[in-house]
C-alpha cells in the first residue's frame, strides 16, 4: 500500500498565511503617532493603520503614516558593507573605519574626527554615538540634522527655563480657548495635530484660532483670524503683545515675583521695539483692528496655547522669536497648567530623543551643559578619563571644518546632508575633499552615499528596535516588524563594534537596544 504525501501550497488563495500584529511608532515626524502593523512574513509585507490606544494620534494617521507599508521594499536598499566600491565583510569594513579614525586621531587629535547623526536614529543609537564620540574618542564633534529645525527652540528654552524644557503637551491643545499657530502650515506639516485642533474647535465653537503666517495656507481654513505679518516680524508681534499686556494690567505679578526674573528689562525692550498699536501694525503689515483683536483675545483668555514650527525656528532671529512668544506666557503665568503654554511642533521623528541623550555638539548628555560638575558626573558614570571638556562643532560649522581640512574623518548616519544642509554645494565639495567619509544608511544610492569611502548597511524603520521621543517628550516603542534584510545591522550595534575595535570594549558591551536603554 503506497503512502500519499500531501503538501500545502502557501500560494493558494484558499490558504490564509499566518499574520502577526505589532504596535510601533511612525518614523516621519515629531508627532510620534502610534501604528498598528500587521505583518505577513511569507510575503515580507505589512499593512498599517493608526493605533487607537496611542495618546498622540488616537488612531489617526496622515498620508505619510498611511503609506509606511510602501517603504519596506528592498529594491533601493544597501544590503552589504562596501569599502572603496568593493563588497566587504562586516569585520573588514569596521576594521577599516576604526583604523581610519585611529590614524587621524593619532596624527591630528580627536577634534579631527566627527559624527553627523539624524532624527531618524533611535534614542539608543544616539546614546551610543554620543558616548563613543564625547566619552571615549574625546571630542564634542557630534551633531545632527535636528540642529536645522530645533536649535532655535533649544536655545530659547535654555534662555527662558535654564534647561531645554518643553512646557506643554498635546492635551493642552484640546483644553485651550485660544490657539495661536505661528509660522506653521499645520494642516500640511502636522496634519494629525491639526485634526485634533479642528475637532476641538468644531466641538467648542467659542474657541478662537489665530494663524500668524505671511501666506494664506490651508491652516487658515479653521482660523477666526489670519495675521499675514511681514516676513521675519514675529519678534515685533510678540513684543507688542507684551507691551499691550503690561499697559492693560494683565501681567500676573504674583507668578512673576515667585517664579521669574528679568521682567523690567524685557518690558523696556518691548517698548523700544514695538511702539504703540498703530506703529506695531504698520511694522507688521497688518491692520490695527486685526492686531488689537489678537491682543485682546490673548489678554482676555487665560487658556492660551501658542504653537510654532519652522517659520519661527528656521530664522536668523529664531531664538528671539521663541523667547518673544515664551515671554508673553511667562509674564501672564500661562504656562505649566492645562490648556496653556508655548509649544514647538517638531519636524524630525526623534529630534527629542537625540536632545535627551546628548546628540547635539553643545550638550554633554541628559541636557547637561559643559560645566565642571557635569563633566565630573559623566566621567564617573561612563567610567572614562577621556571625556571631552568642551563642546564640539555644530552642523554648519562642522561641514565648514571638513571643507577647511580641519576635520579629516566623518561618519554620517541616516541622513543626506548633501541635499538637506544649507549651502549644499559647499557640503558636497567638503566631503569630496575629506580623507575618510563613512556613511551608514539603509539606501544604496543617495547624493551623500555616492561620496562615501565606506558604506555600511543600517536597518530602516521597519527593522529597527528601540525607542523614540515625540514633540511632547512622550517616549514610544519602535518595534522591529521584520528581520534585518541582507547584512543590515542596527546603528547602535555598528557603533559598539566600532568602539570595541578602537579599544573601548568595556564601555560598549551592549547586547540589545534594551541594554542601551537601561
Amino acid at each position: 500500500m503506497s503512502e500519499t504525501i500531501i503538501a500545502i501550497d502557501k500560494s493558494s488563495s484558499n490558504i490564509n498565511p499566518e499574520l502577526r500584529t505589532l504596535h510601533t511608532t511612525c518614523a516621519y515626524c515629531g508627532v510620534g503617532c502610534g501604528v498598528d502593523a500587521t505583518i505577513n512574513d511569507d510575503t515580507r509585507s505589512i499593512t498599517v493603520k493608526g493605533l487607537s490606544s496611542h495618546p498622540s494620534n488616537h488612531g489617526r494617521l496622515c498620508s505619510k503614516g498611511s503609506a509606511l507599508a510602501d517603504t519596506i521594499g528592498l529594491n533601493e536598499r544597501l544590503l552589504r558593507p562596501i569599502v572603496h566600491d568593493k563588497a566587504a565583510s562586516w569585520d573588514d569594513a569596521l576594521s577599516c573605519v576604526a583604523d581610519g579614525f585611529k590614524k587621524v586621531i593619532d596624527e591630528h587629535g580627536p577634534d579631527a574626527v566627527a559624527f553627523y547623526g539624524s532624527g531618524q536614529l533611535l534614542t539608543e543609537d544616539y546614546y551610543v554615538a554620543n558616548k563613543l564620540m564625547k566619552g571615549f574618542i574625546g571630542s564634542g564633534n557630534i551633531d545632527t540634522n535636528s540642529r536645522l529645525c530645533m536649535s532655535s527652540s533649544v536655545v530659547g528654552h535654555k534662555r527662558a527655563f535654564g534647561t531645554d524644557t518643553v512646557p506643554g503637551c498635546y492635551e493642552d491643545f484640546e483644553q485651550a480657548n485660544v490657539i495661536i499657530l505661528v509660522g506653521s502650515n499645520t494642516a500640511w506639516c502636522h496634519p494629525v495635530l491639526f485634526q485634533r485642533i479642528k475637532k476641538h474647535k468644531d466641538e467648542n465653537p467659542h474657541v478662537k484660532v489665530v494663524v500668524v503666517d505671511p501666506r494664506k495656507t490651508n491652516t487658515c481654513d479653521i482660523a477666526d483670524l489670519h495675521l499675514p505679518v511681514n516676513l521675519g516680524s514675529d519678534v515685533w508681534l510678540f513684543n507688542g503683545l507684551l507691551n499691550f499686556l503690561e499697559k492693560n494690567k494683565k501681567l500676573d505679578l504674583d507668578y512673576i515675583n515667585d517664579h521669574c526674573q528679568g521682567l523690567e528689562e524685557s518690558l523696556q525692550a518691548a517698548k523700544k521695539s514695538s511702539g504703540d498699536l498703530q506703529q506695531t501694525a504698520n511694522t507688521l503689515g497688518v491692520s490695527e483692528q486685526d492686531l488689537k483683536t489678537f491682543y485682546e483675545w490673548f489678554s482676555d483668555n487665560e487658556k492660551v496655547v501658542t504653537l510654532y514650527s519652522q517659520g519661527v525656528n528656521q530664522s536668523s532671529s529664531g531664538t528671539d522669536k521663541v523667547n518673544g512668544i515664551t515671554n508673553c506666557h511667562l509674564a501672564t503665568g500661562r504656562i505649566g497648567k492645562p490648556g496653556m503654554g508655548p509649544f514647538s511642533m517638531t519636524g524630525q521623528p526623534n529630534a527629542m530623543g537625540g536632545r535627551e541623550v546628548g546628540g547635539l555638539a553643545n550638550t554633554l548628555a541628559s541636557h547637561m551643559d559643559f560645566t565642571e560638575d557635569n563633566i565630573d558626573r559623566l566621567k564617573r558614570f561612563w567610567k572614562t578619563d577621556r571625556l571631552t571638556q568642551t563642546q564640539g562643532l555644530m552642523a554648519v560649522n562642522l561641514f565648514d571644518a571638513i571643507e577647511e581640512g580641519k576635520i579629516k574623518a566623518v561618519w554620517i548616519m541616516a541622513t543626506n546632508p548633501v541635499v538637506s544642509m544649507p549651502n549644499a554645494d559647499k557640503v558636497k565639495k567638503a566631503l569630496q575633499k575629506c580623507d575618510l567619509v563613512v556613511v551608514s544608511d539603509c539606501i544604496e544610492k543617495t547624493d551623500t552615499m555616492d561620496l562615501a569611502h565606506i558604506k555600511l548597511p543600517a536597518t530602516p524603520w521597519s527593522e529597527k528596535d528601540g525607542t523614540v521621543t515625540n514633540s511632547e517628550r512622550r517616549i514610544s516603542r519602535q518595534r522591529a516588524l521584520l528581520a534585518p534584510a541582507g547584512q543590515a545591522k542596527h546603528d547602535w550595534w555598528i557603533l559598539c563594534q566600532m568602539a570595541k575595535k578602537m579599544g573601548f570594549k568595556e564601555g560598549f558591551n551592549f547586547e540589545s537596544a534594551a541594554d542601551v536603554f537601561r
